[in-house]
């Protein structure tokens, strides 16, 4: 199995750069003629949000839309996905950043019954508890 990094799924999804978009799709393409799988860790997904949404003034729908794509895709996989689909619900509705979420979804799948944080964006979203 491959793993890709931000700047590798970022190429792959954008095609802003020729030659490294090249690069990145002949990855995607020969592990998909290969039938392996390629590993997109949940920390990516972070960075790609912040990235889409940042460098690129991708909205949180299309973000949630692009997240939603890679969920979906069987080539893909991501650990803990079922954490990832719940900040992904999360995001999708909420004004807090897709990272916030899921660091409060994974909190909650180890048994923290609130994570406590200064973004006011979280506020109201029974996994945090804003000061």
């Amino acid at each position: 199995m491959t793993g890709l990094d931000t700047n590798v799924l970022v190429r792959y999804l954008t095609h802003d750069d020729p030659d490294q978009s090249k690069k990145a799709s002949l990855i995607v393409e020969e592990a998909l003629a290969k039938g392996e799988p390629l590993l997109i860790h949940p920390v990516v997904l972070c960075e790609l949000v912040w990235v889409l949404e940042t460098a690129y003034d991708y909205g949180r729908s299309d973000v949630a839309a692009v997240l939603d794509r890679i969920l979906r895709t069987a080539q893909f996989q991501v650990p803990d996905k079922e954490t990832v689909w719940s900040a992904w619900a999360d995001y999708r509705v909420g004004k807090g950043d897709f990272a916030d979420y899921l660091i409060g979804r994974a909190n909650g799948r180890l048994g923290v019954a609130r994570t406590v944080t200064f973004d006011k964006a979280l506020r109201g979203h029974r996994l945090f508890h804003v000061l």
